[in-house]
C-alpha cells in the first residue's frame, strides 16, 4: 500500500519507516538462515519449551536475540503503514467500503501464507506464525480503524499490562496445550496437525499501537516533522517497564523468569506468547532506532536504491520469497545441510545479495502497475 506524501516538495516523506522495515528484513534473513544452516540455533523463547538450567551459549543466544526485533517491528509498522494508506486513500475520495474490502482481501492473502503456501514449501503441517498474525490483525483493523486512536492506544496498553493474567487462566506451560481457541487468541499450541506460535490478540495489540502512530503521523503530514522526541520518550518509558518487570522477576514475564543476573538471563524473555517484558524491550529498542532513522533522514539525501530502502519497500514480497532463496543450496546440495553459526551468517549475506535485485525489480513493477494484484503484497 502506498503511503508517501503526494505533495511534490515531499518526495522522501516517511523513508525512515522503510529503512526500519528494511533493517528487520535483514535481521529476519539472518534468523532464518540460522534455522537452515546452524544446528546450534537456540529457540527457547517460551516457558513451554525452555527447561530451566539449559545452557544458553552467548554467541548463539545473541544471534537469536537480535532477531527478536523483527516480528514486533514488522507488525507495528504494518499498522503504521495501514493507517497512512487509509488516510491517503480517504483524502483521494475513495469509498470506505472499497478501502475495507482491500484491507480484508490483503489480510486474508497474507494469513493464507502460513495456512497453505508455507506447508507446501516445507512439506510439513501448517505453522501459524507472523504472517497469520498480521493477516488476521489486518482483517480486524478493517473494523477497528473506525475506533478513536486514543481508545485503541488504551486497549492495546491494557492488554499488555493485563494479558498475562487473562492468558494464564487457560494456559499453563507445564500442563501442555490449552484449548485450540485459546491458542489462536492468546497462547501457543503444538500438535502433529498444527502449530500455533503467533496468537492473534497480542499481535493485534501491537498493530493497534502502530496504527496509532500512523494516525499521529497522518495528522501532521503538512508539518514535515517527524515525532523524534516522542519516539525517544516512548523508548525510555518502554525500556523502563522492561527493566522493572525483569528485575521483579514475576508477573510480566509469562513464566520465563531470570535464573541469575547475567545479561543473557536478563534478555531471555518470552516471545511465545509475547510477554510484557518482550514487547516493552523490543518496541522500546524500535523507538530508539526509528528516532535515529528520522534524524538521519533529515540530514542526508536518501538514495532510492539503498538496500534497506528496497527491502523495506518490498517487505511482504521479501518475506514470501526469502526462505526458498535461502534454502536453495541446502535443497540442491545435501552437504550444506550440516553447518554452523558462521555458515548461517554467510548464507544470510549471500541470500540478501541474491534477493536485492529481485526485490528491486518487483518494486519497479509494482510502481509501474499500481492496479495489479501486486498491490496486495
Amino acid at each position: 500500500m502506498k503511503y508517501m506524501s503526494t505533495r511534490p516538495n515531499a518526495p522522501h516523506r516517511l523513508i525512515a519507516l522503510d529503512w526500519m522495515r528494511g533493517l528487520v528484513m535483514v535481521l529476519m534473513a539472518l534468523d532464518h538462515a540460522s534455522m537452515i544452516y546452524n544446528p546450534g540455533r537456540l529457540a527457547f523463547d517460551s516457558a513451554a519449551t525452555y527447561v530451566p538450567g539449559t545452557p544458553l551459549p552467548q554467541a548463539q543466544f545473541l544471534t537469536r536475540w537480535v532477531t527478536h526485533l523483527c516480528a514486533p517491528t514488522f507488525v507495528f509498522l504494518a499498522g503504521t503503514v495501514l493507517a497512512l494508506s487509509c488516510q491517503q486513500r480517504s483524502a483521494q475520495g475513495q469509498p470506505q467500503r472499497s478501502i475495507d474490502k482491500d484491507i480484508v482481501v490483503r489480510g486474508l492473502i497474507i494469513a493464507s501464507y502460513d495456512l497453505m503456501l508455507a506447508p507446501l514449501l516445507t512439506m510439513h503441517k501448517p505453522v501459524l506464525q507472523v504472517m497469520f498474525a498480521i493477516g488476521m490483525s489486518m482483517v480486524a483493523m478493517a473494523w477497528l480503524r473506525r475506533v478513536p486512536a486514543t481508545v485503541l492506544l488504551l486497549t492495546a496498553s491494557l492488554w499488555f499490562l493485563l494479558g498475562e493474567a487473562v492468558t494464564t487462566i487457560w494456559w499453563d506451560p507445564a500442563l501442555g496445550n490449552p484449548p485450540l481457541w485459546v491458542a489462536l487468541a492468546m497462547a501457543v499450541f503444538r500438535s502433529s496437525v498444527v502449530t500455533i506460535i503467533y496468537p492473534v490478540i497480542p499481535w493485534l495489540a501491537v498493530m493497534m499501537l502502530g496504527w496509532v502512530l500512523g494516525r499521529y503521523l497522518a495528522a501532521r503530514v503538512e508539518s514535515e516533522c517527524y515525532p523524534t522526541r516522542l519516539m525517544v520518550i516512548s523508548g525510555i518509558v518502554l525500556l523502563s517497564i522492561f527493566f522493572v518487570s525483569r528485575a521483579l522477576n514475576g508477573y510480566g514475564n509469562m513464566g520465563l523468569l531470570r535464573e541469575d543476573s547475567t545479561w543473557v538471563q536478563w534478555l531471555h524473555v518470552s516471545k511465545y506468547p509475547p510477554s510484557l517484558t518482550f514487547i516493552a524491550l523490543e518496541l522500546g529498542l524500535m523507538c530508539f532506532l526509528l528516532a535515529a532513522f528520522m534524524v538521519i533522514e533529515r540530514r542526508v539525501s536518501p538514495r532510492p536504491n539503498n538496500p534497506f530502502l528496497v527491502f523495506g519497500q518490498t517487505a511482504l514480497f521479501f518475506y514470501f520469497i526469502h526462505i526458498p532463496v535461502l534454502a536453495a543450496p541446502a535443497v540442491v546440495f545435501d552437504h550444506f545441510r550440516a553447518g554452523s553459526l558462521a555458515w548461517a551468517f554467510g548464507a544470510a549475506v549471500i541470500g540478501l545479495v541474491a534477493l536485492y535485485p529481485i526485490c528491486r525489480r518487483y518494486r519497479g513493477y509494482k510502481r509501474a502497475h499500481p492496479g495489479a494484484l501486486t498491490r496486495y503484497i
